[in-house]
Order: C-alpha cells, then structure tokens, then sequence
C-alpha cells in the first residue's frame, strides 16, 4: 500500500529581488511593464482588482510569494502565511477555481500583520467589505461567499501556473486597476531599464495627442501599397 504524501509541499527560502529594484517598479503603468516585456506577462484579463475597492488598493508591487491551493481548498495559502515577508505578494493558484473564496478578511489581515504588499488569486475571495477595511490590495477572480476547505495537497514557495503565465518565487509582481503583470526576476533589470524609456516616449506622443494628432507618421507604413490592399 502506498503511504499517503504530505499534504503540503513547502519552500522556505529562496531569492528575493532586491528592495531598488522593487522601487524602481513603484507606480509603473501595468501596460508599459507588458510593453517592456514585449507585450506579454499579464495574467487572464478576469484578475482584476477587488469589487469596490479604493485607488489606494489599486496599485501593487513586490516579489512574488506563489502557492497552489486544490480547487476549493485553501491550505497551499494557509501554509504560504507562516512564511510570507515584508513586502512579499502572496500569488495563490487555485487552478482558476471560483466556486468557493480561497480568502476572506480575517486572513487578509493576517496576511497585512505579516507584512504582505498584496494578494493575488485566479480564484474567489469573500467578506469584501472587510477586505477593503483591512486595506490590503488584493486581486481576485471573482467573489463567492462559500468557506474553502484545508484538506491540500497544497504547495508553498515552488513556480505555479496561474491566469495562463508561469510566476516564480521571486518574480515581480505589478498590479494597477487594469491587472497584473508578472516580471520574471531574470528580465527584471532589463524591463526596469525599458520602462523609463518607455514613459519617456509615452509623454511625447501624448503632448501630440493633446495638441491635435489623428495617425502618427510611424503608421503610415501600414497603410503603403503591398501592406494594404484597397479594394475602392
């Protein structure tokens, strides 16, 4: 008879980015992060903020602290919060899962007294005016009032699949009211690099927008003969 595995699989250190690094991400625009990332990295669209929350819930960022959780079941989550640290983003995988709430508010507090930055989830959450009370930002796919189970298996600090992107311990993870983005901690100097530039020629072309621009020259190839076919 084969034994019964641990219901919890668990690792308990591995390599944060370092704190300038997180900084230099602090207030970025989720759609130039993507665009630095080559206009991926977002997690499914249906990953959003949470219902009714204020703008100060609206904006995250911090390395991510990932665990999977069975569906309805909440234990990689439980098991993630004896381990988180300051600034840590709890990303739990539920494997899309929204029929019960991986997280209500008592636990959402919890995360905050641990020093979480935020939570993220591709499942439910619930008690959502607690959770705006708490303050924690916290992305979810949906909310349902039904209580998860703790029965695992259930993983803790490993890579996980969540919202169609693979998001390890230690990648980056930016949250505003469009979404999150997942930036791989080897891309992470690159992607801070690009996203000043990013900005810079973001401004530009909104100063010409402003001023009255309707199709920018850089478009127009586009619309050449063997780019475009005109049937008129």
């Amino acid at each position: 008879m084969l034994d019964t595995p641990p219901a919890l699989t668990i690792r308990r250190s591995f390599q944060r980015p370092s704190r300038a690094a997180i900084a230099a991400l602090e207030g970025a625009l989720t759609g130039h992060v993507a665009d630095a990332l080559g206009g991926l990295g977002a997690l499914d669209a249906a990953i959003k903020p949470l219902p009714g929350a204020p703008p100060a819930m609206q904006s995250l960022v911090g390395p991510a602290f990932p665990c999977m959780n069975s569906p309805a079941d909440q234990l990689g989550l439980v098991g993630a919060l004896g381990f988180v640290e300051p600034g840590d983003v709890l990303v739990a995988g539920t494997e899309g899962y929204c029929g019960t709430a991986v997280l209500g508010d008592l636990m959402a507090h919890m995360a905050l007294n641990g020093g979480a930055a935020g939570v993220v989830t591709d499942g439910a959450v619930r008690d959502t005016p607690g959770i705006v009370g708490v303050g924690l930002p916290v992305y979810c796919a949906g909310v349902s009032p039904n209580s998860p189970q703790r029965n695992g298996p259930g993983t803790v600090g490993l890579a996980i699949s969540i919202g169609g992107v693979t998001v390890n311990p230690g990648d980056v993870v930016v949250g505003d009211g469009d979404g999150i983005v997942i930036v791989p901690a080897d891309k992470l100097d690159a992607v801070v690099s690009r996203v000043d530039e990013i900005r810079r020629q973001e401004a530009v072309v909104e100063a010409s927008v402003k001023d009255g621009l309707v199709f920018p020259d850089s478009w127009r190839a586009y619309l050449e003969p063997g780019a475009a076919n005109f049937v008129d």
